[in-house]
């Protein structure tokens, strides 16, 4: 039956009918249809809730902890359900209503993953290991950390995740005390997915995604057959299982694990989980801040959505005090190549090295290859059907290069002149995983690097045979070796998401790598793998923060972030082809790419980790910070500012620009600072104000501001303080961009331009009805979504009410849509007749109580009667 009363995904179609520059994320957040997330009061006896709901909704989780009393419930007739969490907030025990969202894992690139196989790797470890030359722990002065024997030891790091492979030697090989992951737990089990319940267990191994795995080598990975370990392989971890091996995970399963992590005694939670969304207050968020204002550092990835212009902020790392970690490319791309040998012409057998792809059948597979161009240049290759005199390509493996489409619609036109087998050859040094698994034609996929897939055209070219002898990648030996990136490679990655928040907090805080890097991975899966995002550069500033809290003796986390994005090195701004002669701004990269032994051992303090002007409407033109000297001596600074690029919001369009592409200026503001020079007294202090005049630029287009106040003292510390702004008004931005009418049947959920009748049931017994679905695309974050039924002559002032699953808070730039079913957010029924639904987009900062303060968009009239 088609369940109404909830938001439904906006398939392909749908998305096509936003305006052309729009860029929305496939895996928006959604609401749990019937399910939220209450917070009790502390002083109040829940037991008058629950007696309360006892016979309408059943408890999905006790959420019952000092930091958050409360509970999640999911009620039994979803028709009745929005009308009776209404209900709830007049209970005196209860404090707050959310609705349980679910979230999902961000959507990291596997670039490789294997098994480590030849044992001649193993002979490198010992020469790796002595000193730390691993390139991300390079890049952040971790290596600098580790010669001085600092690995976090004493410190607990809770990891909210996928789970682990504890199994694996490089993490310990054992769960439980005594063992490197010693405490934990999965809240879930294997078959959640973030709709069905969660069926919990003490157990939070992992074999199935793999997420978690990659994330805990990062931290603490132990010497292995690769040469590397983690950032601080002295922690001991605690997994906290969130995800089933499909899905996404809720609200409430969330906040269940930060306040276990935080229970268990973790002096540092990371998580590199998310969804767009840009505002501070989701329950998640707020249960987060909690627990760093209970003095639990905790880091959160940014995001992967980067294309999708700024203003894009993820949840949890939009919340207050939380570390938003954005991502910096690796200089060197790691290169775990699976061999097997090939000969030209019969002549001498040769070794080549390729990236396994899915599927992954080459098992003692020998053929000649066969190319459908020479043109190594050629992006389009095998972008169209293959021509009539194309051979039978079964008796070949297909070696096609990667470019202009995507690696199944090339191997499915392969596919249909009969291949089974494909090899890839990239476009740039190294190769990365490609996938196939849609095409059940194909047995195996892989992929060389363009010199070897160049080589082999070449020869086939110039008409000899070329024959692959591919080993059973099981047994197969593995090369490890590393290519440097000079294009990216300590700059921003592209995907990293662009902040700031709708309330213009600063955010990200800070960068690492997280564009290629080595780490673990479930054993089952192939034990280790090179994966790309945000996901991966979150962990290791949890790390950091463990080794830099074992120099400076303190776990505070107002100290350590603010050391740490003092620090910090700002870079110059990357769109993903060339590197330009100004600073990347503040909501990409925050404060820049973290330095961990200068945060170990700065000893000036600053007060604040940025400065936040808000937008013009709201601008406080002045703010302070306050520099300690915690040395033994005086320290002159002197002080400064420098700009960072400025971003425009928008262009020709009332959506955000994408990225690449959005239009960057410097422009930047002017910075006037109280004292140029001060000097700071031993285990003195002094404050200075910092005013800000913003550009003189087109504030219709919400230009985005940012840029470092700069200290160099005399005792050698280098130190950078990040702030940002806007000009313009995020008030006066338009956020809806249109609402209309569709039908559940259409799966597409086009707009109906004409008139529409709808026949509905007053049960939930057919499976045949089509209901109407209100439709609104959003452009820009509301903090208030409402949808309401409106007679179809009248306007929103005289509206019924809201429909039920209405009104939506807090709503990011994403498409929502809900059916209706005939049942109002008050649990009745609207009356049979002639109706169209109002929609209406809450400006930011706006009044809800006032209309004048919502975009709204009127859907075509549509009439409904009952059976």
């Amino acid at each position: 039956m088609v369940r109404t009363g909830f938001w439904l995904p906006l398939l392909a179609s749908a998305l096509g009918l936003l305006s052309a520059e729009a860029k929305v994320s496939q895996k928006a957040t959604k609401h749990l249809a019937g399910s939220y997330v209450i917070e009790f009061e502390d002083s109040q006896d829940p037991a008058e809730f629950f007696s309360h709901i006892s016979s309408k909704a059943k408890t999905r989780m006790n959420l019952d902890y000092p930091l958050f009393k409360g509970a999640s419930i999911q009620f039994n007739d979803l028709k009745t359900a929005e009308a009776e969490a209404d209900k709830l907030n007049a209970l005196a025990g209860v404090k707050q209503v959310w609705p349980n969202r679910v979230y999902y894992l961000p959507n990291d690139e596997v670039v490789w993953q294997g098994s480590a196989g030849d044992e001649s790797i193993v002979q490198n470890i010992k020469r790796q290991t002595v000193n730390d030359i691993f390139t991300p722990h390079v890049m952040t002065q971790v290596d600098k950390l580790r010669a001085n024997g600092i690995t976090g030891t004493g410190v607990k790091i809770g990891i909210i995740d996928t789970g682990v492979d504890y199994n694996h030697a490089a993490l310990g090989g054992c769960f439980g005390e005594g063992c490197l992951f010693a405490y934990g737990t999965d809240i879930v089990g294997d078959a959640y997915d973030g709709d069905n319940t969660p069926v919990p267990d003490p157990d939070p191994w992992d074999g199935c995604a793999g997420h978690g795995t990659h994330v805990s080598g990062i931290i603490a990975a132990q010497a292995n057959e690769l040469g590397f370990t983690g950032a601080a392989p002295g922690v001991t971890l605690g997994m906290f299982r969130v995800f089933g091996c499909t899905g996404g995970a809720a609200n409430d399963v969330l906040i269940d694990a930060f306040m276990q992590a935080f229970e268990a005694g973790s002096n540092i939670i990371t998580a590199s989980i998310g969804g767009s969304s840009g505002w501070s207050e989701d329950p998640w968020s707020v249960a987060v801040s909690r627990i760093v204002e209970a003095g639990v550092p905790c880091t959160l990835s940014a995001g992967n959505d980067g294309a999708y212009g700024m203003f894009y902020a993820s949840t949890a790392s939009n919340g207050k005090r939380v570390t938003s970690v954005a991502s910096i490319d690796s200089e060197v791309t790691p290169l775990l190549l699976t061999e097997s040998h090939f000969t030209v012409d019969g002549g001498e057998q040769q070794t080549f090295g390729y990236a396994l792809g899915d599927p992954s059948g080459w098992k003692n597979l020998t053929l000649p290859l066969w190319t459908p161009s020479f043109d190594v240049t050629d992006p389009a290759m095998a972008c169209e059907a293959f021509p009539a005199d194309t051979p039978n390509l079964s008796e070949y493996i297909v070696l096609i290069r990667r470019g202009t489409c995507t690696f199944v619609e090339k191997v499915t036109f392969a596919a249909q002149a009969g291949a089974k087998y494909v090899m890839f050859y990239n476009v740039s040094p190294g190769a990365i995983a490609a996938s196939a698994s849609d095409v059940p034609e194909i047995i195996a996929v892989g992929m060389v690097d363009a010199e070897q897939g160049e080589s082999w055209v070449a020869s086939l070219e110039a008409g000899s045979e070329v024959v692959l002898d591919m080993l059973d990648p099981l047994t197969a030996p593995v090369s490890l070796s590393y290519s440097p990136n000079n294009i990216t490679g300590g700059f921003a990655s592209t995907f990293t998401t662009w902040n700031p928040t709708f309330e213009m907090d600063v955010k990200p805080q800070l960068a690492s790598p997280g564009g290629n890097i080595l780490s673990t991975y479930p054993v089952p899966l192939g034990a280790y793998a090179v994966l790309s995002g945000t996901s991966m550069a979150c962990p290791l500033v949890a790390a950091i923060i463990a080794l830099v809290s074992n120099v400076r003796g303190t776990l505070d986390p107002a100290t350590l972030e603010n050391l740490l994005v003092a620090t910090a090195k700002p870079q110059l701004l990357n769109d993903g082809t060339a590197t330009h002669g100004v600073l990347a701004p503040v909501v990409q990269l925050g404060a820049g790419i973290v330095q961990a032994y200068d945060a170990a051992h700065a000893t000036t303090l600053l007060s604040a980790s940025s400065l936040a002007y808000n937008d013009t409407d709201n601008l406080v033109d002045t703010l302070n910070f306050t520099i300690t000297n915690l040395g033994s001596e005086e320290v002159t600074y002197d002080l400064g500012s420098v700009g960072a690029a400025t971003g425009y919001t928008f262009s020709d369009s009332i959506y955000p620009d994408p990225f690449p592409g959005l239009e960057l200026t410097d422009e930047f503001a002017t910075i006037t600072l109280s004292e140029s020079k001060v000097t700071v007294p031993a285990g003195g202090d002094a404050t200075i104000s910092v005013t800000v005049t913003p550009p003189d630029i087109d504030g219709s287009r919400l230009p985005v501001y940012s840029g470092y106040i700069t200290l160099n003292g005399t005792n050698g510390d280098s130190l950078s303080l990040p702030y940002n702004g806007a000009v313009g008004s995020l008030h006066d931005t338009q956020v809806l961009d249109t609402g209309y009418l569709s039908i559940s049947s259409d799966a597409d959920l086009n707009p109906v331009t004409g008139n529409a009748s709808f026949v509905l049931p007053k049960t939930n017994g057919t499976t045949n009805a089509t209901y109407p679905v209100a439709v609104a695309l959003l452009a820009f974050g509301s903090p208030q979504l409402n949808i309401k039924l409106v007679p179809a002559i009248g306007s929103s002032s005289d509206a019924l009410g809201h429909i039920f699953g209405s009104p939506y808070t807090y709503a990011s730039r994403d498409p929502y849509a809900t059916a209706f079913d005939g049942v109002m957010a008050d649990g009745t029924y609207a009356p049979a007749g002639d109706y169209k639904f109002s929609i209406e987009a809450l400006h930011i900062f706006g009044d809800a109580s006032d209309l004048a303060d919502y975009d709204i968009a009127e859907s075509v009239a549509f009439s409904i009667r009952y059976v």
